[in-house]
């Protein structure tokens, strides 16, 4: 039964001096699993919502805009996308997108907290929609490093949807160049890694930087793309990896994207289209500027976290 709590309010802390609080009406879960501590609450502004670790992961009002933009344009991308595999995604609707294209045979979901998920089939069935009965899924859970490090399967995309590294939560490691030097080969010839790689905000935008020079080193092409999700506060960044420089989502354009979003998506989208797609990954000046003179590669002795 939710716990009615009108006047509690979530604060999150953007930086040392920038908060973004949510006045929150109902709290259905609240807990410290092995992993974290998680909510699953009611906002006024944003609707049902999960928080980890005092992160807000995901809002009703527009999570859309957030797995839209993590899943289609690597999935569009992409030739023939058959076999994939998500690291994290709980709440479920991550594979709920994957599964809407015609291509995938075989969708696996790799997540850590089995308390979570459980939560999130209950109390969150916008965002999967059924997603976790689908006969393509399978749901394992599972420490995803270790998933990565022992399967002997090949994947034509990998996503990463785990939650931002931070100094005392075991995600970090999954954010390094040692991890990504592993998956990389798990991946198909012709395969796809897209990340969601931090904040794209001035204010906390080190992260993404290193993010992206970091998976440079290992990745022949990486492409920086970003959307504002207004639960955020932020505008959030995504991170596009191929192992063939060819295959990259600036080649297409919009006539392009579209033709393919008819061809292979079963389900109409709400955010991503081929002018949305030219939009994303035209990203500004002063940012360019950043990534290109950005050095640091994020190691296990020198792991770089997000603010909390």
């Amino acid at each position: 039964m939710a716990e009615k709590v009108s006047n509690k309010w979530f604060k999150e802390r953007l930086t040392p001096h920038e908060t973004h609080s949510h006045r929150l009406k109902n709290i259905l879960v609240k807990k410290k699993t092995s992993f974290q501590n998680a909510v699953v609450a009611d906002s006024y502004s944003f609707g049902r919502c999960l928080i980890l670790d005092g992160e807000m992961q995901s809002a009703k009002t527009d999570e859309f805009i957030y797995h839209e933009s993590l899943i289609h344009p690597a999935f569009c991308t992409h030739p023939n996308p058959e076999r994939v595999v998500i690291l994290g995604g709980g709440e479920g609707a991550t594979l709920r997108e994957i599964l809407k294209h015609k291509s995938v045979k075989k969708a696996t979901m790799v997540d850590i907290d089995g308390e979570v998920v459980e939560w999130c089939k209950k109390h969150m069935k916008d965002w999967h929609q059924g997603a976790f009965s689908d006969p393509r899924a399978e749901i394992i859970i599972a420490d995803a490093k270790k998933y990565i490090e022992n399967t002997s399967e090949k994947f034509d995309v990998i996503i990463s949807d785990l939650p931002s590294p931070m100094e005392e939560g075991p995600a970090y490691q999954l954010y390094t160049v040692e991890f990504y030097k592993t998956l990389i080969s798990k991946l198909a010839d012709d395969g796809i890694f897209v990340l969601q790689a931090g904040s794209g905000s001035l204010m906390q935008i080190d992260l993404h930087l290193k993010l992206y020079s970091t998976v440079k080193s290992v990745f022949s092409m990486v492409r920086s793309f970003s959307a504002h999700i207004p639960s955020f506060d932020v505008p959030w960044s995504f991170l596009l990896c191929s192992k063939d420089e060819s295959i990259d989502p600036m080649n297409l354009n919009a006539e392009q994207i579209d033709l393919r979003i008819k061809k292979s998506v079963s389900q109409d989208l709400d955010f991503y289209d081929g002018i949305t797609h030219e939009g994303l990954f035209r990203i500004p000046k002063n940012l360019r500027k950043m990534l290109g003179r950005e050095k640091g590669v994020i190691t296990l002795k020198k792991p770089v976290y997000f603010y909390k």
